[in-house]
């Protein structure tokens, strides 16, 4: 019996030890990424923002000039390398005395509604320097033959002492005046309306909760509470104002959204050209859309009626049509480390920029957690761009 008793034990020991070994054998349970991400390019050196893509599939990106070794701030990527764009002269830095004919420092590059139009935001601004008159702009280049057609001076009475340019969108009217909506980053926030008929500029909604960082908003990124961090100073909130921006389809409405927020707002476009509306009234037309997933950098729009949403805490983007309840992830990836800007292409490719601004010296006691590549994505989508054809009627 004792024989038989121990091989029974002997038995039943293989037999947990045989279980055990299935159980640890299994595949451990982790998230799964969301959409097919596709590489586009991997860029070394300074950091990108912007991304714009053509009617033709040309591919454009920008790097602000906030400390790295900005060789051009505006670059065409060709054969997956960027090439100053333009030229090389609008990329030269220039002083103030050149400001007004090259690009300070871009912000973003948008294609506008015809496919064929690069618009450049130029932020004007080398901080901690102030900007001035002739630095903060809007430059129009033709596609056809990369050349400059415009550059529109954003007037004094639009900006403020800290207005950092952000990014622009576009509505198209072939009846009225066109228009751009520029986002304006400072702490006040705003948004800056530029007829584009008569470079005529205005500033809307400055300094409201609605344009300006949520003081109860920290931001998580990287499973980090991110703040500013810097040498021998006490951490601080990372507060920055109205950043993404879209317009609808239909042109009736513009988006937008707080770079420290996770509130997603509108307001009728004809609101914020209509200058014979006091702000009081402008507020009281803006919609509270809610806390739409994470925080946002940057918007777009599709023609369906859908608005494109980066969510840099998640490393994701969605896709927004007026609800919550139907807000859907088209991407999600570890390897999306700060999902910046978007731009939709005619093939219905989504393309953006992930540059890992949250690694930046400044959020870990001036160490810098960036690794080189930066990417630039993209993720098939069955939805198109805005696409109207029509042209302001300019008058230079």
């Amino acid at each position: 019996m004792a024989l038989i008793r121990k091989s029974l034990q002997a038995f039943a020991l293989a037999a947990c030890l045989a279980t055990s070994s299935q159980v640890q054998a299994q595949p451990v349970p982790a998230q799964q990424s969301i959409g097919d991400l596709e590489t586009v390019a991997e860029i070394h050196g300074a950091m990108p923002t912007g991304i714009a893509v053509s009617t033709s599939g040309r591919i454009f990106i920008n790097y602000p000039r906030w400390g790295d070794d900005v060789q051009f701030t505006v670059a065409e990527i060709v054969d997956g390398k960027p090439l100053a764009f333009p030229n090389t002269i609008w990329n030269q830095q220039g002083s103030i005395s050149t400001q007004s004919r090259r690009i300070v420092s871009a912000q973003s590059v948008v294609i506008d509604p015809s496919g064929i139009h690069l618009w450049i935001v130029d932020t004007g601004s080398l901080r901690p320097h102030p900007i001035s008159y002739g630095g903060p702009k809007l430059i129009q280049v033709s596609l056809e033959n990369n050349k400059v057609l415009r550059t529109i001076l954003i007037e004094p009475e639009a900006l403020t002492p800290e207005t950092y340019l952000n990014d622009v969108r576009f509505l198209f009217n072939s009846n009225t005046a066109s228009y751009a909506f520029i986002s304006d980053s400072s702490p006040d926030g705003g948004i800056i309306v530029v007829n584009l008929v008569t470079g005529e500029s205005w500033r809307r909604l400055s300094g409201t909760s609605f344009t300006r960082s949520d003081p109860s908003f920290v931001p998580v990124v990287e499973a980090e509470v991110l703040m500013i961090r810097e040498p021998g100073e006490s951490a601080k909130r990372f507060n920055v104002g109205s950043d993404g921006i879209a317009v609808s389809a239909d042109g009736e409405t513009v988006f937008f959204r707080s770079l420290t927020s996770r509130h997603l707002y509108s307001v009728p476009t004809e609101a914020l050209i209509n200058r014979t509306i006091q702000e009081e009234n402008l507020k009281k037309m803006v919609v509270d859309h809610g806390q739409v997933a994470g925080a946002s950098d940057g918007l777009e729009a599709d023609s369906s009626g859908g608005i494109f949403l980066t969510d840099y805490e998640h490393n994701a983007i969605h896709r927004f049509t007026g609800s919550i309840s139907t807000l859907k992830t088209l991407m999600y990836s570890p390897q999306a480390i700060w999902p910046d800007s978007l731009a939709l292409a005619d093939d219905g490719y989504l393309y953006f920029t992930a540059n890992q601004l949250n690694r930046q010296s400044q959020f870990h006691q001036g160490i810098d957690k960036r690794i080189q590549p930066y990417m630039v994505f993209r993720i098939k989508t069955p939805y198109r761009p805005i696409r109207h054809g029509q042209q302001p009627n300019i008058h230079k």
